[in-house]
């Protein structure tokens, strides 16, 4: 009698074994399949991006007028009717509250401006705001060099937000500086002077580091005023 007789393995266990196989190789490509549609390109989160802006925009009921109307109407936004104007070259959509007391930035001129905002993001729960305080604004150093204009924060929640400290120099995203040429920024003088107020919807192109990198639009409510007055 053989003792060591080879074990040949039944028709059934060889058709098992290949079932087997077929599911193994099945669940691998489904794995690979649900992996590449979790990967999201930069398409989609433009497309997220645009869909949070508007719905953002139906939710709060504004109503966006193209950049041609604005300047016919003197650069003016109707706050009665929650208008923002589209600007074409930036995409920001921004809503001037108040033009502001005191004059514009001029050409060539150098100068520091206190500044308050709320901001928050339209896809995250995240925002920073500094406006709880009238005595702890943050410092904005502004220049202007023919139409354009330039600027860091120099002291305050922004830098210690999205700088390396309360007192480091941080540049100010471009969606920010939007506003410039059609407000004043000045100091009150009388009980009537109001100083600059603006809302913006700034996408991620516009805005800061976290921004870009997250592809998220923000939103803002912001006020401007001279440190020293001219």
């Amino acid at each position: 009698m053989n003792l060591f007789r080879t074990f040949a393995p039944s028709k059934q266990l060889i058709k098992m074994r290949k079932t087997f196989n077929l599911l193994l190789i099945l669940a691998g490509v489904l794995a690979l399949f649900t992996a590449c549609n979790d990967y999201e390109t930069y398409g989609d989160k433009k497309e997220k991006e645009r869909n949070a802006i508007n719905d953002f925009i139906s939710k709060e009921g504004i109503t966006v007028i193209s950049e041609n109307d604005f300047h016919k109407y003197g650069d003016v936004t109707d706050e009665e009717k929650n208008e923002f104007v589209y600007m074409n070259n930036s995409g920001v959509y921004m809503q001037i509250v108040r033009k502001g007391c005191g004059t514009p930035i001029q050409d060539g001129e150098s100068t520091t401006l206190l500044v308050r905002f709320v901001e928050f993001c339209l896809m995250d729960t995240l925002n920073v705001y500094n406006d709880y305080s009238p005595y702890d604004p943050d410092y904005m150093s502004v220049s202007r060099n023919g139409n354009t204009y330039t600027a860091s924060f120099t002291q305050g929640q922004w830098c210690s937000t999205y700088g390396s400290g309360s007192t480091a120099m941080t540049s100010v995203p471009a969606g920010l500086l939007v506003p410039f040429p059609y407000i004043n920024v000045g100091r009150p003088r009388t009980e009537d002077d109001e100083i600059a107020k603006v809302r913006l919807i700034v996408p991620h192109t516009q805005g800061h580091t976290m921004a870009s990198s997250y592809v998220y639009p923000y939103y803002y409510e912001i006020t401007f005023q001279r440190q020293i007055d001219l």
